[in-house]
């Protein structure tokens, strides 16, 4: 089930989905205009220039082709760029943009609405009351339309640009941050060792693990009777060697696979139960905006505002959340692999920086001086003394040294 709900997910995702269920809503609204007609009296049939149907419906049919043209060139422009600008992690967000999806599919939809207006007058199709019923109908597209070109246009103004890209990598990311910090063990019990005779069942396909259903590796557990240990959460590089899980007994084939059934494996890694995905992001970003080529300091500092924003959430983790599957153990993601992705990357790219050198150091004061308990402080401490190592190495000036110096000891000054 797990797997067929992924696949549904991502299926109502596609902007063909939705630009479909818009044409064929148009389609159908032809339809009802002419199975309406049928139930409406003549006299109802009054003069509202409905002769004027069949111009309103051609100059639809030539305008909506031409802005649907525009609107992909557009739209394919602005995942290039967020691509190249930014970080290609961050096309799957643009992919699956709502409003891009919405403009796009009324344009499509009021372009088949028209034709087949068109094709159904020239058939003779329609009574008079038909085209009464048409005519409105008409008018109702032509007011979609105009609300979804009026937002399209301010849409545009923002649509791709680098704002835009690391506003929607960290929305992105500070979602699948909330969701980790209401059950970061997924509902499962506490990871503890498995036992050595303990039996490890392995993937089938290689690939990233994207979703996982603690809830049916607890159903598959209480009917084997085993407890079941999961080594591969959603993020993991796993192949065909790679051990998913163990279980404490043997378990048959048949029960092997549906273990593995609660695995969503897919080439390439999702935002939704990866929150070191998103912090990987934008630290991509950061990465692109200090290279030699781009040499751009001020995405840097932005990004790190960013992911201080993300990792001041994944402090509230609830480290006490119920479990409900007491039979799968799961590890919570370790705190060092946080830090480590959200601030490495810059620390190393931007060390000769010393604008995003000192910003780094601020970043992780704040953060320390919001920490919950002592494991967050150690880890944050060591991030701060590795940025201050490669900041020594990378900076000429002492002035600029000592500025980053000063930086390190307030954001690791003891807190009383």
């Amino acid at each position: 089930m797990t797997r067929w709900l992924d696949a549904l997910q991502q299926f109502t995702r596609g902007i063909w989905f939705r630009a479909t269920v818009y044409t064929l809503a148009a389609v159908l609204l032809c339809v009802l205009a002419w199975v309406v007609s049928h139930f409406l009296p003549d006299r109802l049939a009054v003069e509202l220039g409905q002769d004027s149907v069949s111009q309103i419906l051609s100059i639809l049919a030539s305008s909506m082709l031409a802005v649907t043209t525009f609107s992909l060139t557009t739209m394919v422009s602005a995942y290039s760029s967020a691509a190249s600008a930014g970080t290609p992690r961050s096309t799957q967000l643009f992919l699956a943009d709502r409003t891009s999806q919405n403009a796009l599919s009324t344009f499509v939809g009021a372009f088949a609405f028209s034709v087949v207006g068109i094709v159904a007058l020239s058939l003779g199709v329609y009574s008079e009351t038909g085209r009464t019923v048409l005519f409105v109908g008409s008018i109702l597209v032509v007011v979609a339309v105009l609300v979804s070109l009026l937002r399209w246009i301010g849409f545009l103004t923002v649509f791709g640009r680098m704002a835009d890209v690391i506003d929607r990598v960290e929305k992105a990311a500070t979602e699948a941050m909330q969701e980790y910090c209401r059950s970061p063990r997924l509902g499962a019990a506490r990871w503890v060792d498995p036992p050595a005779e303990a039996s490890g069942v392995c993937a089938d396909i290689p690939g990233y693990v994207v979703r996982l259903d603690a809830a049916r590796l607890q159903q598959v557990a209480a009917e084997e009777g085993v407890t079941v240990w999961v080594h591969a959460r959603a993020g993991a590089r796993v192949s065909r060697v790679t051990s998913l899980l163990s279980t404490s007994e043997p378990v048959s084939d048949a029960a092997a696979e549906r273990l593995r059934r609660a695995f969503v494996i897919a080439h390439h890694r999702s935002f939704d139960q990866d929150p070191r995905l998103g912090l990987i992001s934008l630290s991509e970003i950061s990465s692109k905006g200090l290279s030699p080529g781009i040499n751009d300091p001020g995405t840097a500092v932005e990004v790190l505002s960013a992911l201080q924003r993300v990792l001041h959430v994944a402090q509230q983790v609830d480290g006490e959340a119920e479990v409900e599957h007491d039979r799968v153990h799961l590890a919570e993601i370790d705190l060092d692999d946080f830090v480590v992705d959200a601030f490495r990357p810059t620390a190393r790219d931007g060390a000769a920086v010393v604008e995003v050198a000192v910003r780094l150091q601020k970043e992780i004061a704040t953060l320390v001086a919001s920490a919950p308990g002592p494991e967050w402080r150690t880890a944050l401490v060591a991030a701060a003394a590795e940025a201050l190592q490669r900041a020594e190495a990378a900076l000429d000036l002492v002035a600029d040294r000592d500025e980053v110096h000063r930086a390190y000891a307030l954001a690791t000054a003891p807190r009383t």
